[in-house]
């Protein structure tokens, strides 16, 4: 199938399961059209599907409990136990067992397309090669997660640059569309009891966000505590695209799974519950753009990072480590630059055919 009829058989799958937002769903099928990189993170279900053709030689590497929908704007901070900042992988909706080679190729895909798309002058060798360094130097005995106390002060820059200024921040979620009559009574309840107190006076919105879960529903719930707002936000969950593309039952959702073992310094607030996500929201609590990127050039380190940050996920999986390192050894130089590069020809080339389809529309 194309990747129109893949679209439609892929959301009559999803939406069979759970409520649909059209008006975020059309907003999603508008961001597809636009370039190749937001069309990337829209449509995983996609990469799922022509994974095993497109990538034969590596669909074979040893499985790990993978990300899935990896990409670099798929990385962000969190707040720990101790209230220290925290960066990593930040979105885990898609979640499966997997060749770890998968979440590489999308990783180094998806770098090849964001900077093809913000005119960054990398070199297409140099990105691959970099996000593998960063992979292999947490692979080989130094994994540890990314806290930004004394360590990564460069990555402590960035995560607090200007676009995490609380007052814009809490101005757009307090503009938000009130949702008070449509959240269900059981979601309510759930975020209710992740807040500091039990008797605090909260108001629920609708919330639009990302891209490859846009169309599923997305609630806020904001409260007055202390003399500013808080909030805490519940996503709508499925079963990974992998399913689907597999044709195969639906089965359980991995999202705390790949939270319990992965090298990592837990958010206190985020898990899955009852087929939501649920996490705190704050401005140093989001998503890094790459366009926030400070005009000192930091794309090489900030992809050796996320390099090692998938490493952190890999190791989560018993035995993956020693499996991962014999299979590397036996791989030629080039592996993972030429599977980027034929994942991303054909991404941009069922770009093209969305366009169109759209233009016809």
């Amino acid at each position: 199938m194309d990747i129109v009829e893949a679209t439609e058989a892929y959301e009559t799958w999803a939406f069979a399961a759970i409520p649909k937002n059209r008006a975020d769903l059309d907003r999603k099928h508008l961001a597809m059209a636009t370039s190749a990189f937001p069309f990337l993170r829209a449509t995983y279900y996609r990469w799922a599907q022509l994974w095993p053709k497109l990538c034969e030689d590596c669909n074979d590497a040893p499985r790990v409990l993978a990300v899935g929908d990896l990409h670099v704007e798929n990385f962000g901070t969190w707040r720990d136990i101790e209230g220290r900042l925290v960066w990593g992988v930040n979105d885990f909706d898609e979640a499966h067992m997997a060749p770890y080679t998968l979440d590489l190729v999308r990783l180094a895909a998806s770098a090849l397309l964001a900077f093809e798309a913000n005119q960054t002058e990398m070199a297409r060798d140099r990105i691959t090669d970099t996000i593998l360094a960063g992979y292999v130097k947490h692979l080989e005995g130094d994994a540890r997660p990314f806290v930004l106390e004394e360590p990564n002060r460069w990555l402590r820059r960035l995560a607090f640059g200007e676009f995490r200024d609380p007052e814009p921040f809490w101005a757009k979620l307090n503009n938000l569309t009130p949702a008070d009559d449509t959240i269900p009574h059981k979601l309510r309840k759930h975020l209710e009891k992740r807040f500091p107190q039990q008797d605090l006076s909260l108001r629920f919105v609708h919330r639009t966000a990302g891209l490859g879960s846009l169309g599923r529903p997305r609630f806020v719930a904001l409260a007055p505590w202390h003399g500013s707002t808080i909030a805490r936000e519940a996503k709508a969950l499925l079963p990974s695209a992998w399913v689907w593309a597999r044709d195969k039952p639906r089965k359980r959702i991995r999202y705390n799974d790949i939270l319990a073992r992965a090298i990592r310094c837990p958010d206190p607030y985020a898990g899955a519950v009852d087929g939501w996500i649920i996490r705190r929201l704050a401005p140093d609590s989001v998503g890094i753009d790459l366009t926030a990127l400070p005009k000192k050039k930091l794309e090489d380190r900030l992809l050796m990072a996320m390099g090692s940050e998938t490493a952190n996920i890999h190791l989560g999986t018993e035995g993956a480590g020693d499996a991962i390192r014999k299979d590397l050894n036996g791989r030629r130089r080039s592996w993972l630059e030429r599977a980027a590069e034929t994942m991303a020809d054909k991404l941009r080339e069922d770009q093209a055919v969305w366009r169109a389809s759209r233009t016809q529309d």
